[in-house]
Parts: C-alpha cells; sequence; structure tokens
C-alpha cells in the first residue's frame, strides 16, 4: 500500500484577543477537515490567541483563558489530528502547538527559536523549547515545529528529518511585505531539498494593526517543487494528499541523511499519535495558488490591512480628506475596494489656494468610486485664525510656514469634528516619502486613525494608481491627477519640489537610508548629488518626532516607520559630518 497523508492547511484570519471567536474558526474548520477525509489539519502559529498578542502576554488572565480556550477544542478533535498554535505553560509561558487526537491532548511542542528583530519581540515574553519530537501518524512520520525554527538550516526541522520524519509542518506567522513571499517560498524549497522531505508551510492571513499577512499557504515536495499553495491574502483551508512514499524513494538514493542519523537518535524524541487509518479515498488534486504581479501583491495587501483595521476595532465607515492628488486619490480606492462604497466618505475642502482642476479632480474620482461627499469650504476659518492671531500675538509678522500649517490644522480639525459626531474613522493620506522627510503636518494632514499608505513611496503610489485603472478596466482616477505637479496648495504656485527634490531622486535616496541604512557616503557614490543627499538625510533624522505621533499604517516593505524602525528623537549623530 502506498503510504499519504491528506493533509488540510485552515489559513483563517483570526482576531488577536478574541479567543472565543478564535475557537469557534477553529472548531468549524477541523468539522469541514474531517468531513474531506483528511488525516492532519493545521493551524497557524498563536491561533487560539491572535498574532501578535504583545504584551497581552503578560496577563496571567489571558495566559489562563487561552488555555481554556485549547481544552475547549480538544474534545471537538475525533478521527482527525489537529495541530494548533497557543500559548503554551509549564514553568514559564512558549509559543506553542498543539498535537490533539481522538479527544486528546497528545503533545505540545514548544517553539526554540525566538524571534527578535524586525518586528518581532518574543524574547520579551516567551521561554524557548527545548525538546525535538517526531510524531507516528497513519504510519508516517511527521515533525512539527513553529515558524522561526523553519528559518535556521540547522533548526529542528534537521534534526526531525535525521530522526526519520518524512512530512515536515511548520505552522507560522509570517508578516507581508513586498518581495517576502518569493523569498519566503525559495527557502522552504531549499529546507526540503535539504532535509528530503515534504515541506508544509502554514501561514496566517489577515490585518493586524500595522501587520498583514498574506497567507499563501504552500506545500513542497523532497525535490524543492511547490505542488499546492492556498490563496494569497485570503482565507482558504488548502487540501492535499501527500506522497510519503515518494520520500522514502529519494532517500534512498542520497546517502546523506544515512551518515547523519545517529547525531539524531539521542535529541529526537518519538511519540505515536494514530496508526493507519483503514478509509480508502479517491486522490484529491491539490489547489494552486498563481503568482501575483507586484502592484497587484501591495495592492491586496493595503486592501486587507485597512479593511481589518476597520471592522477588527469596530468601525463601520471611514472619512478621506480629498485633495484632487494621487494620495488621496488612491487612498480613497483602496478604502472603497475595502469597505464598499456606501463606507467611505470623502470631504473637498477648498481654501482661496485650491485649483479649480484639484476639485475637479476630487469630485470626478468620488463619482467613479460611487462614494459620497461633502464640501466644506476653510477660506473663512483661516482668514479668522489669521485676524485673531495678528491682533492678539504676531502684529505685522509676515506671513512663512505656519501660516500653511495653519491651513492642513483647519482640514485636519474638520476631519476630526465629522470622525467624532458620527463615528467615522479618519484615514489619513500621507506617503512614506513626505513622512520620511516630515513634508507633513502635526495635527494637520497626520491626524486620524490609520495610514493606509504610510509605508507606500510617492513614486509607487503612482505605479499602484496606474495599476488600479487597470485592473478595473476604466478611469477612476482622472489621468490628469498622474500629470499635474504634485501640490499641498498651501500657498500660490506651490509644488511638492520647492521643499523636496523630484521623487524619481528622493525615493532612491529615501530607499537607501531608511530601508537599507547605508551610510551618506554610500549614497553619494550611488550617483546621488552630496548636497541633495545631505538634505534629505537631515530632513529625515529631525522628523523623528513627527513620525513618533503619527497613527499606524500597513507594513509593505522590509523596513517599515513604527516598530520595525526605533531611533531616538533626541540625537545628536549626524550622518555626513
Amino acid at each position: 500500500m502506498v503510504r499519504s497523508l491528506r493533509l488540510a492547511l485552515s489559513q483563517c484570519n483570526f482576531v488577536v484577543g478574541d479567543l472565543e471567536g478564535n475557537v469557534k474558526k477553529i472548531v468549524e474548520s477541523i468539522k469541514i477537515a474531517e468531513n474531506r477525509g483528511a488525516d492532519i489539519v493545521v493551524f497557524p502559529e498563536l491561533a487560539v490567541t491572535g498574532y501578535p498578542p504583545e504584551d497581552l502576554l503578560l496577563k496571567p488572565q489571558f495566559i489562563e483563558e487561552n488555555i481554556e480556550a485549547l481544552n475547549s477544542i480538544v474534545p471537538e478533535v475525533k478521527d482527525i489530528i489537529a495541530v494548533v498554535g497557543f500559548v503554551g505553560v509549564d514553568e514559564d509561558i512558549h509559543n506553542s502547538a498543539a498535537i490533539i487526537h481522538n479527544g486528546k491532548l497528545i503533545d505540545v511542542y514548544h517553539k526554540i527559536f525566538l524571534p527578535t528583530y524586525s518586528v518581532f519581540d518574543e524574547d520579551r515574553y516567551f521561554k524557548r523549547g527545548g525538546r525535538i519530537t517526531i510524531y507516528e501518524i497513519r504510519d508516517c512520520k511527521v515533525g512539527v515545529n513553529i515558524c522561526e525554527d523553519i528559518w535556521y538550516p540547522d533548526g529542528p526541522h534537521h534534526f526531525q528529518a535525521l530522526a526519520g520524519a518524512e512530512l515536515i509542518i511548520n505552522i507560522s506567522a509570517s508578516p507581508y511585505y513586498a518581495g517576502k513571499r518569493a523569498y519566503r517560498e525559495k527557502m522552504i524549497a531549499v529546507r526540503a531539498m535539504d532535509n528530503i522531505a515534504v515541506v508544509a508551510y502554514m501561514n496566517l492571513v489577515g490585518g493586524q494593526d500595522e501587520l498583514v499577512f498574506d497567507g499563501g499557504s504552500f506545500i513542497v515536495n523532497p525535490l524543492g517543487e511547490i505542488f499546492a499553495r492556498a490563496k494569497i491574502f485570503e482565507e482558504d483551508m488548502l487540501f492535499a494528499d501527500v506522497d510519503i512514499e515518494s520520500v522514502l524513494r529519494i532517500r534512498l538514493h542520497d546517502p546523506r541523511m544515512r551518515k547523519e542519523s545517529d547525531v539524531a537518535k539521542e535529541k529526537v524524541e518519538r511519540i505515536f499519535v494514530a496508526p493507519p487509518a483503514k478509509r480508502k479515498q479517491e486522490r484529491i488534486e491539490p489547489y494552486k495558488e498563481e503568482d501575483l504581479p507586484l502592484e497587484e501583491e501591495v495592492l491586496r495587501a493595503l486592501i486587507v490591512g485597512t479593511r481589518d483595521y476597520v471592522r477588527k476595532n469596530g468601525f463601520e465607515k471611514v472619512l478621506i480628506g480629498l485633495s484632487g492628488g494621487i494620495d488621496s486619490s488612491i487612498v480613497a480606492a483602496i478604502a472603497t475596494e475595502a469597505l464598499g462604497p456606501d463606507n467611505v466618505i470623502g470631504v473637498l475642502m477648498p481654501s482661496q489656494y485650491t485649483s479649480r482642476e484639484s476639485i475637479e479632480d476630487a469630485e470626478t474620482l468620488a463619482k467613479n468610486l460611487g462614494i459620497k461627499t461633502y464640501v466644506v469650504p476653510i477660506t473663512e476659518i483661516f482668514e479668522t485664525y489669521k485676524k485673531v492671531l495678528r491682533e492678539n500675538v504676531w502684529g505685522d509678522m509676515p506671513e512663512d510656514v505656519t501660516e500653511e500649517n495653519i491651513q492642513a490644522r483647519i482640514r485636519g480639525n474638520i476631519l476630526m469634528a465629522l470622525s467624532n459626531k458620527f463615528g467615522w474613522l479618519v484615514l489619513t493620506t500621507g506617503n512614506k516619502s513626505e513622512m520620511s522627510c516630515g513634508y507633513a503636518t502635526l495635527y494637520g494632514d497626520m491626524a486620524g486613525g490609520f495610514a493606509v499608505i504610510k509605508d507606500v513611496m510617492k513614486t509607487f503610489v503612482y505605479r499602484l494608481g496606474r495599476y488600479y485603472n487597470k485592473r478595473k478596466g476604466r478611469e477612476i482616477i482622472p489621468e490628469r491627477v498622474f500629470v499635474k505637479p504634485p501640490s499641498a496648495e498651501l500657498k500660490p504656485n506651490q509644488t511638492d519640489q520647492d521643499t523636496l527634490p523630484p521623487y524619481e531622486i528622493l525615493d532612491p535616496i529615501l530607499k537607501a537610508y531608511v530601508e537599507e541604512d547605508r551610510s551618506y557616503k554610500e549614497i553619494v557614490a550611488m550617483g546621488f548629488p552630496p548636497d541633495i543627499v545631505k538634505k534629505v538625510l537631515r530632513m529625515v533624522d529631525i522628523n523623528e518626532y513627527k513620525r513618533r505621533q503619527a497613527p499606524p499604517g500597513i507594513k509593505i516593505t522590509p523596513r517599515a516607520f513604527g516598530k520595525d524602525r526605533r531611533l531616538p528623537i533626541t540625537n545628536k549623530f549626524k550622518p555626513f559630518d
């Protein structure tokens, strides 16, 4: 009889702290998997609690209720094996995977490698595990490990394979950034080839604060070939029949593991879970999601991140200040895709400096998207501000950037007033280029609850806008938005390039400095003028205090502002001295 296992990878969108809701999803998925004849159903890392629970892990009540939640799952598991992520407890707490079968908690695996870099801070919370195990399931040997464990070449997967594991299951919560999915798949393919094993990679999906998880769970054969892949940025249950016999055939022709197998004897504990199943099933053809263009991938990340932040925090509608520019246009488009046009409200707040073209472009965008708009002019309010300040404080002082910022703050005040009155969440529209350089007004255009494109460079915002129109098959964002010079329109004839270098120059400098930590000399050596590089680096460094007060936004690059990049506000280091 050819040995095989039917896997079900249950790629769910869990909510941090919603233990009851998460358990309900897990139990429902177990029933579906069992009805379709799965031998093993797998859930993501920390599925019970949601990921990342952060300082909820410092609350004993939260830990206790997580254990109660897991215990409520155990009796629901019948003739199937469930692998469920949760917070394990012994003398300390662990990032753990429960192995459940036939109404019993068979074993608990504790994560060994705890990431503490980028957005991860697991050493703050968890104790690392020490046991490496393999499980005898349906006449097959299965290794289970968690996320970071598989990123190390000599991690527990290596010893599990040496001890005979033919299938390695890795449960993960791996946050998205552009390009990570391809990198992740290449790495897992190498692990499968090195270990001569089938590797099933189970990833989380959905948005959680700044993070968005792309799902795309997949299974790789011992030759490094992906033969099953779940949907990307969507909840899904991926079923696949895994040919375990193929592992033995390949290992018989490769003596490497045979020579090292003695190393694993004392390191790996073997645990019996379930005998071979007697049922016979027709083989199923696994689903394999196609690769996505970069623009589609990023757009989906922003849509999912926006939808989940809004919905998971209990909001129904969002509010956006529409300027007629590309940033507010793409944010409005993303919000409409995420929430539907009935739940997106645009507000036009023209001043004496707002061009007729900008008003027309904002109105056309709103009409094309099908969203409701309000017009609240700010000219009279602005003049009142200036009059009161001149009469009481300023006197005859000349106008400067102060008056520009007042206009932005008036607009922020109006948006927040509408938010308070109607319970709408304000989406800010600043991009990463602006946030890097501080080209934004604190308590003005930075005021709001969620920053959708906070991690998207200006040049890529334009790419997303073009792609969005192409995706929709018609001109949603007006053509003029793409071709007119970008401007805050806070004074006569103003453009962004009065203050910033052209974005085609600015964005590569920012990528080098902010995302890659390149030095001033390295950036100049890339061919950029020293005076421009020095100006940009200075703007980035002196505006850390602004970014610290900005709303959270979706991470889509390897180095995003927020928990991903932590620099002191009080800082005398000069990178160009």
